[in-house]
């Protein structure tokens, strides 16, 4: 399952914080189109019937079924650019020791 860094995890509650009220309210990735490889990343008041959720140090990411499998062993980071825009980036996660 997605996880986040401790940056994404205070990005994605900035984000969220600044566009909506609601307890439930996270970030949303779905898919952009049938045909579209990409992703759309939307604040939204809660998850859609269907998606995964991930909850992490108080961030809620929604997933659609097409983000919840492209991102499944995925890390999410962001950071904010010298323009004050949020850049997301995906690193893989870390082996696990067994």
């Amino acid at each position: 399952m997605l996880t986040l860094t401790d940056n994404a995890s205070t990005i994605v509650k900035t984000l969220v914080d600044q566009n909506l009220s609601s307890d439930d309210a996270g970030l949303r990735f779905s898919q952009e189109g049938p045909d579209s490889g990409g992703l759309t990343v939307t604040t939204a008041e809660q998850a859609v019937p269907g998606d995964a959720v991930v909850e992490q140090d108080g961030a809620k990411v929604y997933l659609d079924q097409t983000a919840a499998v492209a991102l499944g062993d995925q890390v999410l980071d962001a950071a904010v650019d010298e323009s004050g825009s949020v850049q997301f980036s995906l690193l893989p996660s870390a082996p696990q020791a067994v």
